[in-house]
């Protein structure tokens, strides 16, 4: 074998071992962590019990996470020198919570599996086990990521879609982390279970777009209800459900939800609300078909946590999510 031939083979090599160690598989923790889902499971079974809003609150977590430079933990880390937690920024300012909950997994996985498991693991596999106890789909978490050393603050004020933002910006940014229509719509039906503040949809009731009128597109019926809730000038942090119908349940009843103009959000109902949008169709497949969104629900989901994880030697194992070893 020439000296050429033989540089060629040890390139190849080498670039098979490194896309073999950057690649995300279910089995990761099978013989470092083997009891990884059922630790998660016990932590988060007691967490519902106490907050029956915790699954919504840790898939937003996992969702605002890796639109920020990836799939990383680095929501999870608090303001220190060097570092301005993305927990500070305008999408995740005195909304984002769950926290607490996703320390209590990391002590449990510390005391069994110390040094082990990654913070954006926890969030991966914890949304999933939640998920699936609220109703809906289960998937096969894709695993072996690493946590960041450091925060994005301005990048999660940019990144993150805004509640108030058009359906083409959103699409966007979706976009931009390599998602497509039908990942937005899919993963916006995670708005199934969860609650919502007054002051992210308030202007759709009282002044939509400066007019002074409430948005056209919002069930007269459901504007009242939600006027009952949000009285104009009233406690802007005050909640509601983001599904009427089944506020705690995982079903489809989001998107039928949209088809009778009851979206909660204004980036909700613009899905099926916007004319000529490629999002309408799938937004009355899913409506149609609870089995068709669990299946694009569970694609979606591991499309998003494959978002530019930080696996083999980048990044760390944080001992405690909140700030870096």
């Amino acid at each position: 074998m020439s000296p050429f031939s033989v540089q060629v083979t040890i390139l190849f090599a080498s670039l098979l071992f490194s896309s073999s160690i950057a690649q995300l598989n279910p089995t990761f923790y099978d013989t470092t962590c083997a009891n990884l889902s059922s630790i998660v499971r016990g932590v988060v079974q007691q967490a519902v019990q106490n907050d029956e809003r915790i699954g919504a609150k840790l898939i937003r977590l996992h969702f605002h996470d890796c639109f920020v430079d990836g799939c990383d933990g680095s929501i999870l880390l608090d303001d220190a020198d060097g570092i301005a937690s993305e927990k500070n920024a305008a999408p995740n300012a005195d909304s984002a919570a769950g926290f607490d909950v996703v320390d209590d997994i990391k002590t449990a996985l510390e005391n069994v599996c110390p040094g082990v498991v990654s913070c954006a693991d926890i969030l991966a596999i914890s949304s999933q086990i939640l998920v699936s106890m609220a109703g809906g789909p289960t998937w096969e978490v894709q695993l072996g990521r690493r946590d960041s050393k450091a925060a994005n603050q301005a990048g999660a004020n940019t990144s993150i879609p805004s509640p108030f933002e058009s359906l083409s910006n959103v699409t966007a940014k979706f976009t931009a982390v390599g998602l497509d229509s039908t990942d937005l719509v899919a993963l916006s039906g995670a708005h199934t279970f969860g609650r919502a503040q007054c002051r992210v949809f308030s202007q759709r009731l009282y002044n939509f777009s400066n007019t002074g009128n409430p948005d056209p597109s919002l069930d007269t019926t459901y504007l009242g209800t939600l006027r009952q809730t949000c009285p104009e000038g009233g406690n802007g942090n005050a909640i509601t459900n983001l599904d009427p119908s089944t506020p705690n349940g995982f079903d489809n009843n989001y998107f039928t939800n949209l088809q009778n103009n009851q979206g909660l959000l204004q980036t909700d109902q613009e899905l099926f609300s916007t004319t000529g949008a490629d999002t309408v169709d799938i937004v009355n497949r899913f409506a149609n078909s609870q089995s068709e969104f669990f299946d694009n629900f569970a694609k979606s989901m591991i499309k998003m946590g494959n978002i530019s994880p930080l696996t083999g030697n980048n990044g760390e194992i944080r001992l405690d999510c909140k700030r870096v070893n």
